[in-house]
């Protein structure tokens, strides 16, 4: 992300002084944006670092607030098997399509190829954090 937005602000400061800018900008930007948001998820989940809404479960006993937590986290890792899922199919089209970007003719496969492997982490993250949870081991 440090690099995308370096060279963001390159790019502007060149349109700034220049009226040019750093070619395929947007392309980067957006390859970039998505693998670091693949990328930080899972360690958010790690830290257990996503927002929760627990108004209606803050009477609840602990216990019972630990199980629904267990199971919102099982929930989160289906969806995010499934994420990883049809990421992979997308990123195995995209490369045997050879499918590359407008600008600066990036092949876009590997980029949506390594979403899909942080997808599939996030899964594997948010069943261990199930798992932490229903043991007791964190609320």
């Amino acid at each position: 992300m440090i690099a995308v937005a370096i060279m963001v602000t390159v790019s502007v400061a060149m349109r700034w002084l220049i009226n040019g800018s750093v070619p395929g900008d947007i392309e980067l930007v957006q390859i970039g944006t998505a693998i670091a948001v693949f990328t930080f998820l899972p360690i958010c989940q790690a830290r257990r670092g996503n927002i929760m809404v627990d108004t209606f479960t803050t009477r609840l006993p602990r216990r019972l607030r630990a199980t629904l937590d267990a199971l919102w986290d099982l929930a989160y890792a289906g969806i995010a098997a499934v994420i990883a899922w049809r990421l992979g199919v997308g990123a195995w089209d995209t490369i045997r399509s050879n499918t590359v970007s407008m600008m600066l003719g990036l092949p876009t496969g590997w980029a949506i190829a390594a979403c899909a492997v942080m997808a599939g982490f996030l899964a594997i993250v948010a069943m261990a954090t199930a798992l932490r949870i229903s043991k007791g081991r964190e609320s």
